[in-house]
């Protein structure tokens, strides 16, 4: 690995540590809409893309002229994932549907052996079925007492899953896009969602807190998190990165319990085995390689 692959690997790594925060921030944040705090936080992250081109002396208009179809993969990404997933850390037990929604690790592994030149195999299947398995200790193990908002939490949450998953992997078809354009991707989302805010729900402002919670998605977790992360998988060691990844779902639970928004049960610590146990196994290629036998080994 050369000093500029490892540098962009260390850039695109601290997207994960910034990721893991985003559930905390999310519940702190409190009983905001999910289509006003997607506005709230993409504005802010619009604005870290508009600072970090001017810094480089590079020209914003530039990257955003881009066809049709990137910008609508872009806005799929950003937009859809964000509003699934604040819809269900608002309507499901905040652990269980943070782990849930960090099944998308283990997702693009199996969507991206399914694109021209992969393959799915078993150790694919396998890592998928114990993913999908710790879902379903969270699912059947919640209480029943809030099972109608729950359901509508749970949902959301794979849907969310699936949403950053196939985002994920349908933009390495357009690895030549530049990363500045992400912050345009943020303005059209912060758009989108504030049209769908005013149309569709009321306003309501945060406290102290869910300011702050905000303000750290906007600069974090939904902002600078997507520059270092286009910025790491566009220029460094991709498989690295995609096993890095695996540690999410890990440190967001940690964070969450830690903060008093959720308790170390059996129930959290068996799904959240599953669900990591099975991203390691559907990354068998990274974590095995057997050694080739070498003429001399053979003979």
């Amino acid at each position: 690995m050369t000093r500029d692959v490892r540098r962009s690997t260390l850039i695109g790594a601290t997207a994960i540590l910034m990721f893991s925060g985003l559930g905390l921030l999310s519940v702190a944040s409190g009983p905001v809409p999910p289509f006003q705090m997607v506005a709230m936080a993409f504005t802010i992250a619009f604005l870290i893309g508009l600072i970090l081109p001017a810094l480089r002396g590079r020209s914003l208009l530039r990257a955003l002229r881009q066809p049709p179809r990137v910008w609508a993969l872009g806005i799929y990404g950003l937009f859809g994932y964000h509003f699934a997933y604040f819809t269900a850390v608002q309507n499901a037990p905040p652990v269980d549907a943070n782990l849930i929604n960090y099944l998308w690790p283990l997702l693009i592994v199996v969507f991206s052996a399914l694109l021209p030149g992969e393959r799915l195999r078993w150790f694919h299947l396998a890592g998928a079925l114990l993913g999908l398995a710790g879902s379903a200790t969270l699912i059947l193990g919640a209480e029943r007492g809030a099972a109608g908002g729950s359901a509508l939490g749970y949902g959301a949450a794979v849907a969310a899953a699936l949403l950053w998953s196939s985002y994920s992997v349908m933009s390495r078809k357009v690895g030549q896009v530049p990363t500045d354009a992400v912050g345009g991707f943020c303005g059209a989302t912060a758009v989108l969602a504030a049209a769908c805010h005013f149309a569709l729900e009321a306003t309501v402002v945060p406290d102290a807190l869910g300011w702050l919670g905000i303000l750290g998605m906007g600069l974090g977790p939904v902002g600078l998190a997507f520059f270092t992360w286009d910025h790491g998988v566009k220029h460094g060691d991709i498989q690295v990165l995609g096993a890095m990844a695996y540690a999410t779902p890990l440190l967001s639970t940690v964070w969450m319990i830690v903060a008093g928004y959720g308790e170390a049960t059996p129930r959290i610590g068996a799904a959240c085995a599953l669900i990591v146990g099975g991203a390691c196994l559907a990354t068998r290629d990274f974590w095995y390689r057997p050694r080739r036998r070498t003429p001399d080994a053979a003979a």
